[in-house]
């Protein structure tokens, strides 16, 4: 089973796809929380969403990227949330980077 969608963006201010496949959009939903949207819909919303997030500065705090962030699946778009390790805050991050499997 291959990467069926994979972006990388920057989530700060407007946010920004540096690269992407699979992926036409991404709606900003507040701080921390973007709906990642598809360019082709896929078979169904069994997949599996995995990735990673930082600020890309030098320092002590560490991010998680949560994955089917307060929504359900669809075919057509799945959301992700960046959060300080150490406090759950949501936090807008400048390197996300997401990948989509079925």
């Amino acid at each position: 089973y291959g990467c069926r969608a994979w972006v990388n963006f920057n989530g700060t201010g407007t946010v920004a796809i540096r690269a992407s496949g699979n992926v036409t959009s991404i709606t900003d939903n507040g701080t921390g929380e973007y709906t990642l949207n598809f360019t082709t819909a896929l078979p169904d919303a069994n997949y599996s969403v995995v990735g990673s997030c930082g600020t890309g500065a030098a320092g002590n705090d560490d991010f998680n990227l949560t994955t089917n962030f307060n929504a359900t699946t669809t075919t057509t778009s799945t959301r992700v949330g960046s959060q300080r390790a150490n406090t759950g805050v949501l936090t807008d991050v400048a390197f996300i980077s997401v990948a989509v499997f079925r």
